[in-house]
């Protein structure tokens, strides 16, 4: 339990050497069209949200290793097919693939962290160590991002090679991971009702509904501007000589900086104003961000792109870290899964119907980019307003067994 506790902020790195994070629209708009650039992401979204709830099941039943395991590997192939393969059918199963990787590792690294710590009677150091955890992830996403910039603009494909390496060592790491103890004698005897079962007693907890529902929505806003930051910042740089994929993949390594800086006061601050205010106050960045990139096509407006990933630090950690103690080891995977499969989804959802709004053409233009993302955040100050007048329903702040 030790090694895996010392491995997972290793392997967290590791699986977030993305170095096609900054770059991947482009390929997909280079190679084929806007419009299929966002299918093409629509595409991993739906994979994901279909494989989500199985593979919850398959880490609860089969375990947590093995379900990283598969997950590293799908993500090796995934990459691999990009850079060798062309055209939207090939490029679509490899998005297949791409969802595969994070539909397995949803809620399944989080299980195997806590189960490794609660096996040792270290629960209380959960939200520690994923914070440890979660700077990890972002110093992988820094690094691969402006070494994905500079290799795309050499050749797209070598950003997904890079990538495919990355995930070989990922399995690598997983392959080490000794599989911590959870109970599944419920699972062998109840089946996938079983499953069902423990997320239906888990949703009787009105905080659990509320993280639920604002996990959900956190995923999509996210999201938001990842899928269509890329093109706004070719459009704003239109006429100018820098190169899109390394100002991509610049701006991308200056986010996931700002973040870790975030990351090193949340934990300070969740203490300071509590858990429901910090995050409310993460939701309203991520809706703030989308606002400005919607009312403004200017190249100044990419710096407002350096604090998309802030959120996630005031968030991310905090809600698996509530969460897990009131989750069932016979479900918690599920739980985390089905919760992921929601978030996908709709945001998969919200893309379909933006892809047919876009006009045919190989680059999508800025008056699409812009009435899209102001679509997306007169939306999010409604779930806002929502989420924060049913934050006292909630309790956040009670002790966590409550």
């Amino acid at each position: 339990m030790m090694r895996n506790v010392a491995l997972y902020p290793w392997f967290k790195f590791v699986q977030n050497l993305t170095f096609w994070q900054a770059i991947w629209f482009l390929l997909f708009q280079n190679a084929l069209s806007a419009a299929e650039a966002i299918l093409l992401y629509a595409v991993y979204d739906v994979a994901t949200t279909v494989m989500e709830v199985p593979s919850g099941y398959m880490s609860d039943r089969l375990g947590r290793r093995r379900t990283l395991i598969a997950a590293a590997f799908f993500g090796a192939v995934g990459a691999g097919l990009i850079a060798a393969g062309s055209g939207f059918a090939i490029f679509a199963i490899a998005q297949v693939c791409l969802g595969a990787t994070a539909a397995f590792s949803s809620g399944t690294d989080n299980a195997l962290l806590y189960e490794s710590l609660k096996a040792q009677g270290r629960e209380a150091e959960v939200e520690a160590q994923e914070t440890r955890g979660w700077q990890a992830a972002l110093m992988g996403l820094a690094l691969s991002a402006i070494t994905g910039g500079f290799l795309a603009s050499y050749a797209f494909q070598w950003a997904f090679v890079a990538g495919a390496a990355a995930q070989a060592v990922a399995l690598c790491i997983a392959w080490r991971f000794v599989e911590p103890p959870h109970d599944t004698r419920a699972i062998a005897s109840a089946g996938l009702s079983g499953q069902w079962q423990h997320f239906r007693q888990a949703m009787q907890r009105p905080v659990l509904v509320w993280l639920f529902v604002l996990s959900v929505l956190m995923y999509g806003f996210s999201h938001v501007p990842f899928v269509f930051g890329q093109p706004f910042i070719a459009q704003a740089l239109e006429g100018v000589a820098w190169s899109p994929p390394i100002v991509s993949g610049a701006v991308s390594t200056v986010m996931m900086l700002v973040s870790v800086l975030a990351s090193l006061i949340a934990l300070r601050l969740r203490q300071r104003i509590g858990l429901a205010a910090i995050l409310l106050l993460a939701f309203t960045i991520q809706i703030g961000l989308i606002g400005v990139l919607a009312l403004t096509s200017s190249a100044l407006a990419i710096a407002v792109l350096f604090l998309r990933m802030v959120p996630n630090s005031f968030a991310r950690p905090f809600i698996v870290a509530r969460m897990q103690p009131l989750l069932d080891d016979a479900g918690r995977a599920t739980y985390l899964s089905l919760q992921s499969f929601v978030g996908r989804l709709l945001f998969a959802g919200s893309l379909l119907l933006a892809s047919a709004q876009v006009q045919q053409g190989a680059v999508m233009a800025s008056a699409d980019i812009q009435a899209t993302l102001g679509i997306y955040a007169i939306g999010g100050v409604f779930f806002l307003l929502a989420l924060t007048g049913l934050a006292g329903w909630a309790k956040l702040d009670v002790d966590r067994t409550g």
